[in-house]
């Protein structure tokens, strides 16, 4: 179990002082990196061996907003390790005041110079012992809440961008926080085509799965499709990512509004 300081800057909140789910999937990233780095594999060790660690899947459960300055704790450990290439990260967000702020579990690849996924060596399999078992105090499952009430005649909306070459990270693609960015401005805009404040969208569940990378200069759309709701009353929507015509990467997102009594809002935006 390995255990830290979590920052969220203060470029990651918004005009009413909430942390974006993208930012917090970064403050994820930067509890993983320093996971690593504290057992004896910083980031320039996996360059000088020729090897890194790629996210393949993401889910992600959000508690509560972070407000800005707030003294949170984060943690992680390894909970699964398969045929020496595929680890199971869990990280997690705590609020000292107020409990849990979010919770993820990442699925990493190991992958050679060439991205071709690759097993580790003995000195990094054993900088990684498997924990299986959650803390006692672990109690916000990085989890999908089930679609209780499907919509099934929603249209498909698009949204397409230009990646910036400034966006791409240290493997030079666009990193994986990005895609989540995506989907929340193509669902963004859709609000304030209905006059409803982008800036009250707010984050419950989030899952992306990883195909193929974006690189700078590629124009990327975004499908998003409104699928139904929790019993909670949150939007679930289904989107797919491309880069070109390749499908990029597959993400559902759950959202709900800030103010609001339940999604409704949303459902118009998307039907």
């Amino acid at each position: 179990m390995f255990e830290t300081r979590a920052h969220i800057p203060r470029h990651a909140f918004s005009v009413r002082d909430a942390a974006r789910a993208g930012d917090v999937w970064r403050s994820f990233q930067e509890i993983a990196v320093d996971a690593s780095s504290d057992a004896g594999w910083p980031p320039k060790r996996y360059r000088d061996e020729g090897t890194a660690f790629i996210v393949r899947t993401m889910t992600v459960r959000h508690a509560l907003e972070p407000y800005y300055g707030e003294r949170l704790l984060g943690r992680s450990w390894i909970s699964r390790m398969r045929r020496e290439m595929f680890s199971t990260r869990e990280v997690r967000i705590v609020s000292e005041e107020r409990g849990p702020i979010a919770s993820a579990r990442q699925e990493w690849v190991h992958v050679s110079a060439s991205l071709e996924p690759t097993r580790g060596s003995a000195s990094l399999l054993s900088a990684f012992p498997v924990e299986p078992e959650p803390p006692t105090d672990d109690t916000l499952a990085p989890e999908l809440p089930a679609v209780t009430t499907p919509i099934g005649d929603a249209p498909t909306q698009r949204f397409e961008l230009d990646a910036w070459w400034t966006w791409m990270d240290p493997l030079d693609h666009a990193n994986h926080p990005a895609y989540l960015d995506w989907c929340d401005e193509a669902l963004s805009r859709r609000l304030h085509a209905i006059e409803i404040p982008p800036v009250a969208l707010a984050s419950v569940a989030e899952e992306i799965t990883y195909r193929a990378g974006v690189t700078g200069g590629q124009r990327v759309a975004v499908e998003s499709k409104l699928t139904g709701l929790t019993s909670e009353g949150h939007a679930v929507i289904a989107h797919k990512i491309f880069a070109g015509e390749v499908l990029s990467a597959t993400a559902t997102t759950v959202r709900r509004l800030h103010g609001h009594d339940d999604a409704s809002p949303i459902v118009r935006a998307l039907r």
